[in-house]
């Protein structure tokens, strides 16, 4: 579909202004277990990063070829495209990217902030990170952050700055090992947010997620990290952003200092704030089960409180990974590729107590006990990017089937 320009600028017009500053959104209940008939279909490789600004979406991961669910029409779009938010139209935003995309987060004056593992943008050297026209793909040239090696795997915007995660151990030319803050408009880097990121012997630091408290005063990263400004943390920090310079939080948790199947430089993988930022919750990997273990669980901490914490909840799999989660308030979504949820007492099958779920789950956010909703979704590797949007729950994954129904790669759980 060909859109007219006026429309296009119409759209692109809201999508700064109503662009959330975090990643997720307050629901007043549980999404629909129909998904809507209308989401683009990704063709090939996994998606891995979804975000809204206004009324588009934009979907990076390590695919190629983008469909029109609505026309049927395909067209090669390697690792980033972007799609109308309630009629799934597919936009002229076609940026020029040379390696996958595994963060997105909103930009000013109608663009999008994209982290990966590319090295060039336009044919332009660009390594990491970059600001994109949602107009037409093109990158920023005034955004001028990029990263020494690795890549980026976290990205939340917050009033004109982007927290930055992943395995760089510098961006913008300036010491930073895994962790920083830039400007949006520049990428300028924050020396505000300085901490020195440790992780143990032979293993790099690694920031697998980050979430952000709704007042934006609390940091949780969770990934390869064994120490934070000197202090042991496994796993897991909080860091106190609401002063300048940002410190590490008196808060901490040791429920993740054992370790799961050998192999693991860190098994913890996807972290969300409630959207009223009294709580967080962690999920993980680890291939192992067991009630003494925190492997391939979903985990509750309350924030408040300083010293020693531990999970107000667990819900185990059972041995089956869990990637990402998303907290509305009126639920917990976890997304991988787990059977189980409920399965304390299960490992490669189903213990008592365990019920079905395979691939999405809702949880109880007080009592961390899977909810009735139960979609089913076809496992693969598993979802690896989950967004809660004021219409409803959006997933990226790497299979074909939400619901009972054909929807490659991408699919969204629309509010009742």
């Amino acid at each position: 579909m060909r859109w007219p320009t006026a429309i296009l600028a119409a759209t692109l017009a809201v999508t700064w202004a109503g662009a959330p500053a975090h990643a997720d959104t307050r629901q007043p209940a549980v999404v629909s277990a129909d998904p809507v008939d209308w989401t683009p279909h990704v063709l090939d490789g996994t998606v891995r990063a979804v975000a809204r600004l206004g009324s588009v979406i934009v979907v990076g991961g390590d695919f190629g070829w983008v469909q029109d669910a609505r026309t049927g029409r395909a067209r090669r779009q390697p690792y980033l495209f972007a799609f109308h938010a309630r009629t799934g139209a597919l936009l002229p935003f076609r940026p020029r990217l040379d390696g996958p995309v595994l963060a997105l987060a909103a930009g000013p004056a109608g663009t999008v902030l994209a982290g990966g593992s590319f090295r060039h943008v336009d044919r332009a050297p660009r390594r990491g990170l970059a600001r994109l026209r949602l107009a037409n793909g093109r990158a920023v040239p005034e955004f001028r952050a990029t990263i020494d090696s690795g890549d980026v795997r976290a990205l939340i915007e917050h009033r004109g700055e982007v927290y930055v995660g992943g395995t760089f151990t510098a961006i913008g030319g300036w010491r930073r090992t895994g962790l920083a803050r830039v400007l949006a408009t520049t990428g300028a880097v924050d020396e505000d947010l300085r901490l020195d990121l440790s992780a143990r012997e032979l293993t790099r630091v690694k920031v697998e997620d980050l979430a952000l408290s709704p007042a934006g005063d609390r940091l949780v990263a969770v990934g390869a990290i064994t120490r934070v400004a000197g202090q042991v943390r496994a796993q897991l920090a909080m860091i106190n952003t609401g002063v300048r310079p940002a410190k590490l939080a008196p808060w901490f948790t040791n429920v993740y200092a054992r370790a799961c199947r050998e192999g693991f430089d860190t098994y913890l993988r996807g972290v969300d704030f409630a959207p009223d930022g009294s709580y967080f919750v962690v999920v993980s990997t680890g291939r192992l089960g067991g009630a003494e273990r925190m492997c391939d669980t979903a985990a509750r901490f309350e924030t408040s409180g300083a010293g020693e914490h531990r999970p107000t909840w667990v819900n185990h799999t059972g041995g089956d990974s869990l990637y990402t989660v998303s907290v509305t308030g009126a639920a917990v979504y976890v997304g991988g590729h787990q059977r189980w949820m409920n399965n304390t007492h299960g490992y490669e099958a189903p213990g008592p107590g365990a019920v079905f779920r395979p691939g999405i789950s809702a949880l109880h956010p007080r009592t961390g006990r899977a909810l009735p909703w139960n979609p089913t979704r076809s496992r693969g590797v598993g979802v690896r990017a989950m967004l809660a949007t004021p219409d409803g729950l959006i997933l990226g994954s790497d299979t074909d089937q939400l619901g009972g129904e054909y929807h490659a790669r991408v699919g969204m759980f629309p509010l009742p």
